[in-house]
């Protein structure tokens, strides 16, 4: 019987990985090779238009592994990404900026008059500042505080307005956080905990034997920062919620046929250091040498969504969410329609004469 997604795969147009030949290339082989490409990019451009998140470029490899890619094809096709974007045959922000590595403090000149720029500050002022007024907490009613550690920045793009919804701290951890994003999260729980919240850390991250093992070692990784934080995870409930072996099955994700890790060692292999470890055993016998990363669910975004929602939705109910959010837009209303205070400067009769 064909599936679901069978179906929808049969409807998505096949792609040609370019590849060149070994050798010296003849002017007709670098020809085709160069169409080849031009090609590659057209469809690439056609997919990006269709997603309304960031891929990285592994996370680009998965989507094209719906359009007939392989496995196999996985690095040459981030080879590809690398040097089309460095040509120009591809926008360079086509694949997601690595947040670690992006750049601060870059200068913006602004091309406005004083007047133009203090009329503009002041249209805003009137009309959108009222929406960043937040004086109040969905955790205020709630019994539970939350946070979200991902494994890729695949799940952070595609989790993150969700997360903004609800006010969820969304931090990937990229196979291990650093001391300090660690720390910052762990003083949160302890304000919440001392107001009598129970801290909950939603984890969604690849299925292979460390993946599925996160659940002990965060509460290690937290735990081994107690002296220096002053929060122990006694209390801590830690809800892997993905990525898990029925939602792999139910989409339809494909399988990496190894348990390769980020150190180029396969976990299989009886010579690895790990690899006789209850966790690495235990997964051997209920999976077999095979794992599924995380960006796959690049591959299937709504239900992605949807299980992220769910999570979420078993610590905090769709009341909760509305009864904060419309308290927090009648708090807006209200700042909006505030009088000004009495008392101007100098410096406001300025801006009120700008504004006339």
């Amino acid at each position: 019987m064909t599936s679901l997604h069978d179906r929808a795969d049969a409807r998505k147009p096949e792609i040609l990985i370019p590849k060149r030949s070994r050798g010296r290339q003849s002017a007709a082989a670098q020809d085709a090779y160069e169409a080849q490409v031009k090609e590659f990019c057209r469809l690439i451009e056609e997919i990006r238009a269709s997603l309304d998140f960031e891929v990285s470029a592994r996370g680009w490899c998965y989507i094209l592994e719906e359009h007939g890619a392989t496995k196999a094809d996985f690095p040459t096709i981030e080879r590809l990404f690398v040097a089309c974007r460095k040509s120009g045959d591809l926008p360079i922000n086509v694949c997601a900026d690595d947040e670690a590595r992006a750049a601060e403090h870059v200068e913006e000149l602004d091309d406005e008059t004083p007047e133009e720029f203090a009329r503009g500050w002041i249209e805003h002022v009137r009309h959108h500042v009222h929406h960043q007024y937040n004086p109040v907490s969905l955790w205020d009613d709630s019994e539970y505080y939350i946070e979200m550690w991902v494994e890729k920045i695949d799940l952070k793009s595609l989790f993150s307005d969700i997360c903004k919804r609800y006010t969820i701290p969304l931090i990937n951890i990229r196979g291990r956080t650093c001391l300090n994003s660690r720390a910052g999260t762990m003083r949160r729980f302890l304000e919440r905990e001392n107001e009598g919240k129970t801290g909950v850390l939603l984890y969604c991250g690849d299925h292979d034997p460390s993946g599925l093992d996160i659940s002990g070692s965060v509460i290690s990784d937290i735990e081994s920062m107690s002296a220096a934080t002053g929060y122990f995870p006694d209390n801590l409930i830690v809800d892997r919620f993905g990525l898990n072996f029925d939602f792999i099955e139910a989409e339809g994700l494909s399988w990496s046929e190894n348990l390769v890790t980020s150190s180029g060692e396969d976990l299989a292999n009886p010579g690895h250091s790990d690899h006789l470890k209850p966790y690495v055993q235990d997964y051997l016998a209920r999976f077999g040498a095979r794992k599924v990363e995380a960006n796959a669910l690049v591959v299937r975004p709504e239900a992605g969504r949807r299980l992220c929602l769910e999570a979420i939705r078993r610590y905090v109910p769709d009341y909760l969410l509305a009864n904060f959010e419309a308290r927090r837009a009648e708090a807006q209303i209200e700042a909006r329609d505030s009088p000004a205070p009495s008392g101007r400067c100098a410096h406001d009769r300025r801006l009120t004469f700008l504004s006339t």
